[in-house]
């Protein structure tokens, strides 16, 4: 598995996943709410199966 979320991605991914989350648990947004966890996990993680199919990657190009 190799990683293909970048440094800014990342970030994002895990802050709106936390922001999801705890709108769900305060009952401000309701159950969907809990979908927060699938960003919060590829933030964490680096990696995430949508970007697969359409090769896309925002990691930054290593260069030799």
């Amino acid at each position: 598995m190799k990683a293909n979320v970048g440094g800014i991605d990342r970030v994002a991914r895990i802050g709106a996943g936390v922001a999801l989350i705890a709108l769900a648990a305060t009952g401000t947004v309701g159950v969907w709410g809990w979908i927060g966890v699938v960003p919060l996990a590829t933030g964490l993680i680096g990696w995430c199966p949508a970007y697969l199919p359409f090769g896309l990657s925002t990691c930054k190009l290593k260069r030799d």
